[in-house]
């Protein structure tokens, strides 16, 4: 089974360790420490969040700036709408902020917010039959 590691950036360890815990997942201990923190979003997906002193030592150049650019958006995947919104509102709850209007395609639903770093989470829902029979494809985005 491959493993997907997302790095990213973090200016407070402690806010984000209790934002992503306040979403419902869980931090494995054996990679957390007070430079980083591994966050389990599923048994093949980390978030690995690092300080910023920990992070640049990985890097040739900068860090992003994220409250002016993104670097990247992450997408989860959520069993019905309904856990979209309790996502939103849990990231709301715990410190972040919404991002862009949640979209409505009828078979495709999500939402995006900001973690307390700038960071952008989606989490959308799609009809399985309807990706089926390709309605996923006739999406225009304004």
């Amino acid at each position: 089974m491959r493993m997907i590691f997302v790095n990213l950036p973090v200016k407070d360890l402690e806010a984000t360790k209790r934002f992503y815990t306040g979403l419902g997942f869980e931090l494995n201990p054996q990679f957390t420490s007070d430079q980083s923190a591994a966050v389990v979003i599923e048994e093949n997906i980390v978030f690995m969040m690092l300080t910023h002193d920990h992070f640049s030592q990985f890097l040739k150049g900068g860090i992003a700036d994220v409250s002016k650019d993104k670097e990247a958006l992450i997408c989860l995947s959520a069993s019905g709408r309904e856990e979209v919104d309790g996502f939103l509102q849990k990231a709301l709850a715990n410190g972040g902020s919404e991002w862009m209007p949640a979209q409505d395609h009828g078979f495709m639903y999500g939402v995006s917010f900001q973690d307390p770093d700038g960071h952008v989470l989606e989490v959308m829902w799609m009809d399985p039959a309807a990706v089926e029979q390709g309605a996923h494809m006739e999406i225009e985005l304004a």
